[in-house]
């Protein structure tokens, strides 16, 4: 499917009796790119876990295309455009690439792997590698293909650059652009890597304690909100 519009609205979520997002609003048009900043701790990863039904919602309303989630299983959200890449590398050990890679297929002929293959060559070298045989980059890449594959409107990635080398770095954020450009995928990226979201990024959202404190375009973003807020990876 073609990139889709992101709506939040209002939005509450956290795990048990814990609150840990509250009152959050903001809209990514379809094939834009959001990085969501702030330091450790502040909702980041809640966020996109509350977006694909895996928190505890108390309030607020989620549309992916103009279509209401909030209600939805995460299957439901997954099947109506949302693709999620948790951080962790969540890809299945005892599987090879191709393997995992057909995991996320969903009703796409096997063929499209070539897809996958053509935007991460790496993976193609590796196809008949276990999962647990990859190296770092190489499973993110791996988790990352496998959610593109999927072709949703909304991909969701929590900090994917971490621990990995430079070069494996400018590839992944490569591939993202390209994805969104092209206008096949809205974008949403948390990660600590201040200078590479911002440079990826056509808009930028700053969580503190859970709640939004700043969002607007790239170009309104100056050097001093990073040190008030985020702390780490200061611009350059």
């Amino acid at each position: 499917m073609p990139a889709q519009r992101l709506e939040v609205e209002g939005l509450s979520a956290g795990y048990g009796p814990t609150v840990i997002l509250e009152d959050v609003s903001f809209s990514v048009p379809a094939g834009g790119r959001l990085a969501i900043l702030g330091r450790n701790g502040m909702g980041k990863t809640t966020l996109l876990a509350t977006l694909m039904g895996l928190t505890r919602r108390r309030a607020g309303a989620i549309r992916v295309g103009g279509m209401a989630m909030e209600a939805a299983t995460t299957s439901a959200r997954a099947l109506g455009g949302l693709g999620y890449v948790p951080q962790g590398r969540d890809v299945f050990r005892s599987l090879s690439v191709e393997e995992n890679l057909s995991v996320g297929l969903k009703s796409r002929p096997r063929e499209a792997i070539e897809e996958a293959y053509a935007m991460f060559p790496r993976l193609k070298e590796r196809r008949r590698n276990l999962g647990s045989q990859l190296s770092g980059g190489e499973q993110q890449m791996l988790a990352t293909a496998r959610a593109i594959l999927g072709r949703p409107g909304v991909l969701l990635l929590d900090e994917p650059l971490e621990g990995l080398a430079p070069i494996i770095c400018e590839e992944l954020m490569a591939a993202f652009g390209e994805l969104a450009s092209r206008g096949e995928m809205t974008i949403l990226l948390v990660e600590q890597r201040v200078d590479s979201a911002i440079r990826f990024a056509d808009a930028i959202l700053v969580l503190e304690r859970g709640r939004p404190v700043w969002q607007g375009g790239r170009d309104a973003f100056e050097p001093a909100l990073v040190e008030r807020y985020v702390g780490v990876g200061s611009l350059h």
